[in-house]
């Protein structure tokens, strides 16, 4: 879980106003829009990505949304999420974000990309073309506490059962992505769990 030592970071890197890339079904671009704007109503289609990072015992870095977070805070979600901005390649965008979010750096694989719409509410919803990467690292997280409320690393097998007990603690992208990698993906998974 969260220390309350050193390793913990409070650092402003999400802005309402930072520009996302729009773009149509086939991933290509169609222009920019703020942060905000991408995410009110039932969202504007933009660019974005889905960080799994475990760990050489094959558990899954787990981090729970902060409480400021506009859409879906303090629910459970993948080890990292976020968007490429404005001009910024996703190579770069992914390694930025692990950083600032969780503080650790870590070997990433591009798997799949997906659309998906999932509205939190009547004043905002995700909507996204999605890049799902898998990765490793044996770091300790140094979370940055505007985005990470907690955190916890843990199994599959485990992760299935609370995922199956309790559905509603957890992102609807996660839970839809981690469905893709237990079934259609299950044997690239399996290279970073056993």
């Amino acid at each position: 879980m969260i220390s309350t030592g050193s390793g913990e970071r409070d650092e402003t890197v999400s802005f309402d106003d930072e520009e996302l890339i729009l773009v149509d079904d086939e991933d290509r671009e169609l222009g920019h829009l703020d942060k905000a704007r991408c995410h009110e109503g039932s969202g504007v289609l933009h660019r974005a990505f889905s960080l799994f990072v475990f760990n050489h015992q094959g558990e899954l870095l787990l981090q729970q949304r902060a409480e400021g977070k506009r859409l879906w805070s303090r629910y459970w979600s993948n080890s990292c999420c976020s968007h490429p901005r404005r001009g910024e390649p996703m190579e770069e965008a992914i390694h930025r974000r692990l950083w600032q979010e969780v503080g650790i750096e870590a070997q990433l694989a591009f798997l799949y990309k997906f659309r998906y719409q999932a509205q939190y509410d009547s004043s905002g919803a995700e909507h996204e073309l999605c890049w799902v990467y898998l990765g490793t690292s044996d770091e300790e997280p140094r979370p940055n506490r505007q985005e990470i409320a907690d955190w916890r690393w843990i199994s599959p097998a485990r992760l299935d059962a609370e995922l199956a007990a309790h559905p509603e603690h957890f992102t609807p992208w996660f839970k839809m992505e981690w469905a893709r990698l237990r079934g259609e993906y299950a044997a690239q998974l399996e290279t970073y769990t056993r």
